[in-house]
């Protein structure tokens, strides 16, 4: 269970961290072990050590230490591509997600966004989650309640398309935040616009200019929020060593647009923000092309989302029963800091 402080416990998630750097996550359980190329040691060796202290496995030192909530996340099973702790951060900054929200998210994903929104809310307001594949669903319900020790009570994971299933889950005018991470977020501007409140917040997130271009324009064509704003987020590390001071040769480069827009009062007319639609505008005979692949998004395959949707229902077992061993179900392995294939990673750019 995440948030403990003190001696590791059973049920604990661990960090552990080799002399080459490379980290394995484990849950502490009875009766099972970690292993790595130094060799192998119980999980009963880390019980009842301080957070941050050293563990021999073979004759090699090992850090243990609770991984902080990006670590948990890049650490985590995933059937989906999730979005990673760089753009969830920012996202919790500019969509200002705080207690006592209504918080409209859709696609659920893997859960990571899920699990940056509820730590926002702090078990107060509302988070109502829209996924359209049941195997993604079950993989991001395992993972937050893996992470919280159990289902938070404000969360609500609704299976189904967001166009079609918001409005009998979120009444017009009761939702403060609607935050889409999809493929075609212009097809859900009519639906966002009657669930948000006035004052209320869009933001998409989403892949390629492309998208980025269509779904800006969908939202200034709609009339009823402010002109919208588009960013996104490069991170380079920097190498800091006496005098060797210099940004990393690679760096985490693009891996998602942000744009966001605030809902205006009804019957509010904002002509700065209007405009005709123009002969180069987009239109609906192209719906056909957006596709995962047309965008350069690859689709995990049934066999890999229902993998993950089991290694992460396994370990929020392992959390949840405080380390006791399953009866009767398979041992998953030790996962590692990230299990995302390199084709499947963020983008990584070089430089100079």
């Amino acid at each position: 269970m995440m948030g403990r402080t003190g001696p590791f416990q059973w049920g604990d998630v661990v960090q552990v961290t080799g002399p080459k750097q490379r980290m394995n996550t484990i849950v502490l359980t009875e009766g099972k072990h970690l292993h790595t190329q130094h060799g192998s040691v119980p999980h009963e060796g880390f019980v009842g050590a301080d957070d941050g202290s050293l563990v021999m496995v073979g004759e090699a030192p090992h850090l243990a230490i609770r991984p902080l909530l990006h670590d948990y996340v890049m650490s985590m099973p995933r059937g989906a591509a999730i979005i990673y702790p760089k753009d969830a951060a920012h996202i919790v900054g500019f969509a200002d997600i705080h207690p006592d929200l209504t918080v409209v998210e859709a696609g659920v994903g893997s859960g990571a966004l899920s699990l940056f929104l509820l730590r926002a809310l702090h078990g107060t307001g509302r988070l109502v989650s829209f996924e359209r594949r049941e195997e993604f669903r079950a993989v991001a319900e395992s993972n937050v309640t893996g992470f919280f020790g159990g289902r938070p009570d404000n969360w609500q994971t609704v299976l189904g398309d967001l166009a079609e299933e918001l409005p009998a889950h979120v009444a017009d005018g009761e939702a403060d935040r609607v935050l889409l991470d999809m493929l075609a977020p212009w097809e859900c501007v009519e639906a966002t616009a009657r669930a948000l409140r006035p004052g209320g917040l869009v933001l998409c997130y989403v892949a390629t200019v492309t998208q980025l271009s269509r779904t800006v324009e969908a939202i200034r064509a709609d009339g009823r929020f402010t002109a919208p704003k588009s960013s996104e987020t490069l991170v380079r590390g920097w190498h800091v060593e006496g005098l060797a001071v210099r940004p990393d040769h690679r760096m985490v480069a693009h891996t998602g647009f942000l744009m966001t827009a605030r809902r205006v009062a009804d019957g509010v007319d904002l002509p700065s923000f209007r405009r005709r639609a123009a002969k180069a505008d987009f239109a609906d005979a192209d719906i056909e092309a957006w596709t995962p692949g047309a965008v350069g998004d690859r689709t995990p395959s049934d066999k890999r989302a229902r993998r993950a949707a089991r290694d992460a229902r396994i370990q929020a077992e392992a959390i949840t029963s405080g380390g006791r061993p399953a009866a009767a179900a398979p041992t998953a392995p030790s996962t590692p800091a990230d299990p995302t294939p390199p084709d499947e990673a963020e983008s990584a750019a070089q430089v100079d």
